[in-house]
């Protein structure tokens, strides 16, 4: 019986990293089939009649919406993943207590915030040891008390918020 639930466990951790690695490749299939409907649509304008052209049109609105729900799908997969990272290394998220020089704030996505809070002082130099999603451009995590803010270090705004990380 042990070792029964030791395999469902083993695989079911591992089903996450299968899931987000077929759900790269629907993004790859994704973006092509949008390149595809554009490009008959570009045909149906040239040598189509208005019916073709308004089918086309609904075709690359389909694949453009199928495309923004499979990404929602693999960032919010990505954004999961450490929730069980954590449960298994309480260790590593267990930082003690750790306090700004400044009060705290609970920020919302959208919201801008000043330099201060996302000095290199508090910001996660190694995401990847935490699970977490890969900031792209100019974006960072930042620590905040206990919860984790991703920040656009550019223009300041909070991309996403992740309360209670450290606990």
């Amino acid at each position: 019986m042990r070792k029964l639930i030791t395999a469902v466990l083993l695989a079911a951790t591992a089903f996450p990293a299968a899931a987000s690695a077929q759900s790269a490749g629907e993004l790859r299939r994704d973006q092509r089939e949008i390149r595809e409907e554009q490009r008959e649509l570009r045909q149906a304008r040239r040598y189509g009649d208005r019916g073709d052209v308004r089918e086309q049109r609904r075709d690359v609105r389909d694949a453009r919406q199928e495309y923004r729900e499979d990404r929602r799908d693999y960032r919010q997969a990505g954004r999961d993943d450490w929730r069980g990272y954590r449960q298994q290394n309480r260790a590593l998220y267990a930082r003690g207590n750790w306090n700004a020089p400044f009060r705290y704030n609970s920020f919302r996505p959208g919201v801008r915030i000043g330099a201060p809070y996302y000095q290199q002082r508090f910001v996660i130099s190694d995401p990847y040891r935490y699970r977490l999603p890969r900031p792209t451009g100019y974006q960072r995590w930042v620590r905040h008390y206990n919860d984790v803010l991703l920040i656009d270090t550019r223009r300041g705004y909070v991309v996403d918020v992740l309360r209670s990380f450290y606990l």
